[in-house]
């Protein structure tokens, strides 16, 4: 996998969920002392690191990551990016003609949290915890309807960029 440095998010769309996974494992299993919470702590001592530590090591090497190419200037919890990018994007879309009703912005926060401890929601996750409870895909679908794909897709790019 090769990071270039100043990527733009169309550019990074390159860095896959898989690659990032496959990345997380092999330092877990090959190169202990870099495993990504060890990593974060060492940069905790170094310099000032915005929000608290992570919840999982997926996401700490996604802020590691997002770090070291310098896209974000300090070392960034990642629902901190997720929470910004979030705000933004909601924004964005609501300052023209579209307007989220609360069932759906219930709905774009639950993928957001998701989004902010996985990095990733891909369809099938619909069908499991914590979308599952309030009525999974079909109640996605009813909501957003043939804009359901689009607005997933939408979100994952947006609130890792």
């Amino acid at each position: 996998m090769t990071i270039i440095r100043g990527c733009q998010p169309y550019q990074r769309r390159d860095v896959t969920f898989t690659m990032i996974k496959e990345v997380l494992e092999k330092l877990k299993l090959e190169k202990l002392h870099f495993a990504p919470f060890r990593v974060w702590q060492a940069y905790e001592q170094l310099e000032k690191v915005n929000g608290n530590s992570p919840k999982n090591e997926l996401t700490a090497l996604v802020s590691l990551i997002r770090r070291i190419t310098e896209i974000d200037p300090v070392l960034t919890a990642y629902n901190r990016t997720v929470n910004r990018n979030f705000q933004d994007w909601v924004f964005k879309k609501q300052a023209g003609t579209l307007k989220f009703n609360d069932d759906q912005m219930n709905w774009l926060r639950m993928i957001k949290d998701y989004v902010a401890t996985s990095f990733h929601l891909e369809i099938d996750d619909l069908d499991y915890t914590p979308f599952d409870a309030p009525g999974g895909r079909g109640r996605m679908y009813q909501l957003f309807g043939d804009e359901m794909n689009m607005v997933i897709s939408e979100l994952n790019e947006a609130l890792a960029a």
